[in-house]
């Protein structure tokens, strides 16, 4: 690897999440001002789920790259707040299919507004190409540190 010069501290600050964690921030309390009682990580389920609905609690933790002990609690969660509903599958009674509620479906349009103006926020004053670069560079750490 060829020498540059790189601050070691912002390095491991953006690599272990703290940009994430900042963005995460913004998005809760955008989604609060806006009267939405969810969680960024409710949001990752629901995007998911208003994409492909009637998915497995597994498809769930794949898709978000969370482990199934933190997936059943966020379900158990969104369940108590009738976003989502566990129905077993017909071809399996041992598997639950994770399905939007009415009340998760309608959130959809104001949801996604609200975290569209929170990504532009999070991304004021950065170009395109430095956004393709970033994601590319990300990319390629993550798949080099992937187990």
């Amino acid at each position: 690897m060829e020498q540059f010069n790189f601050d070691i501290r912002l390095i491991f600050a953006i690599l272990n999440g703290k940009v994430s964690a900042a963005i995460n921030r913004k998005l809760y309390r955008n989604f609060r001002q806006n009267g939405l009682e969810i969680s960024p990580e409710q949001w990752t389920v629901l995007i998911f789920l208003w994409e492909k609905d009637g998915v497995t609690q597994q498809e769930l933790c794949n898709a978000t790259f969370k482990d199934k002990p933190s997936m059943t609690r966020l379900i158990d969660h969104m369940e108590r707040q009738h976003l989502v509903v566990r129905i077993s599958d017909k071809k399996d009674q041992r598997t639950n299919l994770i399905h939007l509620t009415r009340t998760g479906k309608d959130l959809e349009e104001q949801a996604r507004l609200i975290a569209n103006k929170t990504l532009v926020e999070a991304l004021q004053g950065i170009s395109v190409e430095e956004l393709r670069v970033s994601q590319e560079v990300l990319r390629k750490i993550f798949y080099n540190t992937k187990d």
